[in-house]
């Protein structure tokens, strides 16, 4: 993936509407990563199991060290999604992601960028104000190794 040439967009965050983004185009923006305390503090907080909060028991363990919990795999892919992809302006809220998966451990030190492939923009039928964004999300390590992919809903205003 990263010998691929991505796409721009023609207007910054600020000002981007539903007619700005296109089918077909994909966009790359990075980067995010955490260190091992982050995970372990993240993980005992909300997902407290000893793969993500517990070093020496995660090194006898499945993936054979520490690794972050999907969910805080999931928080820094859409901190780079609001930050870089989603409209400052016209994001009015989502319906839901689908098809969330963690493909891989995200690792402490690894390097997280985000690939967005804009799927589908489909003006409202009922709201003639705004449409439906459609985008297939994947967070890539500095390997260019997916560690999650899904589909991101969102509803976005019109010009």
């Amino acid at each position: 993936m990263t010998d691929k040439q991505y796409d721009t967009f023609d207007t910054p965050p600020d000002d981007r509407y539903l007619e700005d983004y296109r089918e077909g185009r994909v966009y790359r923006f990075g980067e995010e990563s955490v260190d091992a305390e982050e995970i372990v503090e993240f993980a005992r907080r909300y997902d407290p199991q000893g793969i993500h909060t517990d070093p020496e028991a995660a090194a006898d363990g499945p993936f054979g060290g520490l690794i972050a919990s999907g969910w805080q795999t999931a928080a820094l892919m859409m901190r780079l999604f609001a930050d870089n992809y989603l409209t400052a302006v016209a994001s009015l809220a989502s319906p839901g992601i689908d098809e969330l998966r963690w493909v891989r451990p995200l690792r402490p030190g690894d390097r997280l960028t985000l690939i967005c492939e804009t799927t589908g923009v489909r003006p409202s039928r009922s709201k003639p104000d705004r449409g439906v964004l459609t985008t297939d999300v994947t967070l890539i390590n500095q390997d260019g190794d997916p560690v999650l992919t899904a589909t991101a809903l969102n509803m976005v205003a019109r010009r």
